[in-house]
């Protein structure tokens, strides 16, 4: 934008500026000419007196030396005084016209200014203008014009490309501030400058943060105190869990009430911390699907599902906070319990790209038919609220990744999480 300005500056001044420029300088020489004409013509006319007073050549040469030396004088007897110029064809019609006149030469002008004398009988003086005295003075005036049409047009870019530099400086920070944003760094704001339109653009962008800044606060907020709420519901079903007995299906409720209460817990941990950190939105994937899947296992032993976890071995940290990826990795681990026999086998794989972080959730069950259905928000053909799919779709694509759903090795469904990776210091 600043270069745009610029070169449309320099096109126009430059316009302007030769608009001018042209006619002055033919203004010049034309001035030049006139001024060295004028000279030659009171040269020939300081001899007329002297013609009408006398016709003695010793006194017509006297007066010649008063002259420039480029003046002749013809006189009525045919003697010529002087060095001439003229044609005779130019003399002729000057004599029998006798009219000043002003005639073209190869090496110049010559002024003929005829002299009527007693009895008929016509003088004329002679004055040559040559070529370099009707040019005398005008480079030196052409290089002075240019001179100053070339320093107007870079003085014009110059106040060009400030203006330019103060509108680009004040556009670039509110796209910076835009880009942070995108970002998730909630705590970006802008120096309004520039032009009155960028200025009023940089208050409307810190008043849009502090807006977004305060609904994410209150939506954690809400998140922390429902979560708190939680709680009441959650130690009574804890306490009846106590009751149950001691066999294998009242442990697994009094584990599943356990689990359930780490979980509310860790919203809140993710919610209070999200709050005061917002910055704070990372995980170690690795971590994350080892923790799902040890919490996923009881269930899968009791119904005789053959399970596989490998690649968790390393780190992998994503811009996911880790109660958003556990959701993520629930919705698809539940889906196999929720939709396949019992004893149907999945494997759970983690693949580490220079860029991505991909989880890999198959299973041996018969597979979706219509995965692009299943992606649709509350779409479901198993009775389900449509929902879950939807949520681990929108946790993959808020790190600028993807879900894929597909037919695995396995012959059933295949989800494949890609995430965006963060860099090693980013963990």
């Amino acid at each position: 934008m600043r270069r745009s300005l610029a070169l449309v500056s320099l096109a126009v001044t430059s316009m302007v500026a030769l608009a001018f420029l042209i006619p002055l300088g033919l203004m010049v020489r034309q001035l030049a000419e006139d001024r060295a004409l004028s000279d030659a013509e009171r040269q020939a006319g300081a001899l007329v007196p002297v013609l009408v007073i006398t016709s003695d050549p010793a006194s017509i040469e006297q007066a010649l030396t008063s002259t420039t030396g480029r003046v002749a004088v013809h006189l009525a007897s045919g003697q010529v005084i002087g060095k001439v110029k003229a044609t005779p064809d130019q003399l002729r019609n000057a004599q029998q016209k006798g009219l000043a006149s002003t005639e073209e030469l190869p090496d110049g002008l010559v002024h003929l200014q005829p002299v009527v004398l007693d009895e008929g009988k016509v003088a004329v003086v002679e004055a040559f203008v040559p070529q370099e005295l009707l040019s005398q003075g005008v480079l030196p005036a052409w290089f002075a014009l240019s001179g100053v049409a070339v320093s107007l047009v870079l003085a014009s870019v110059l106040v060009a490309d400030r203006l330019g530099a103060r509108v680009v400086t004040a556009s670039t920070e509110l796209a910076d501030g835009a880009r942070r944003m995108e970002q998730g760094d909630l705590e970006t704001r802008v120096t309004p400058s520039g032009p009155p339109e960028l200025a009023d653009a940089g208050g409307a962008f810190n008043r849009m943060a502090d807006r977004i800044s305060q609904l994410m606060a209150n939506e954690r907020e809400i998140l922390a105190d429902l979560s708190h709420r939680l709680r009441t519901p959650l130690t009574a079903l804890r306490l009846d869990s106590e009751l149950l007995g001691t066999d294998n299906n009242a442990n697994r409720v009094r584990q599943a009430v356990v689990a359930l209460e780490r979980e509310v817990n860790e919203l809140i941990r993710a919610a209070r911390k999200e709050l005061t950190d917002p910055a704070g939105s990372r995980s170690d994937a690795a971590q994350v699907v080892h923790d799902r899947l040890v919490f996923w296992s009881a269930l899968a032993d009791d119904q005789q599902r053959l399970w596989n976890l490998r690649g968790t071995e390393r780190s992998a940290w994503v811009p996911l906070t880790r109660s958003d990826l556990a959701a993520a990795m629930d919705v698809v681990l539940g889906n196999i319990f929720r939709h396949t026999p019992e004893g149907v086998g999945f494997v759970v794989a983690l693949f580490h790209q220079p860029d991505r972080v991909v989880i890999v959730i198959e299973d041996a069950g018969p597979g979706i038919e219509d995965p692009e259905t299943a992606l649709r928000r509350g779409s479901s053909s198993a009775g389900s609220t449509g929902l879950g799919l939807d949520i681990a779709r929108r946790a993959a694509e808020s790190t600028g990744g993807s879900l894929v759903i597909d037919r695995g090795p396995l012959g059933g469904t295949r989800v494949q999480l890609r995430l965006t990776r963060l860099g090693d210091g980013q963990g």
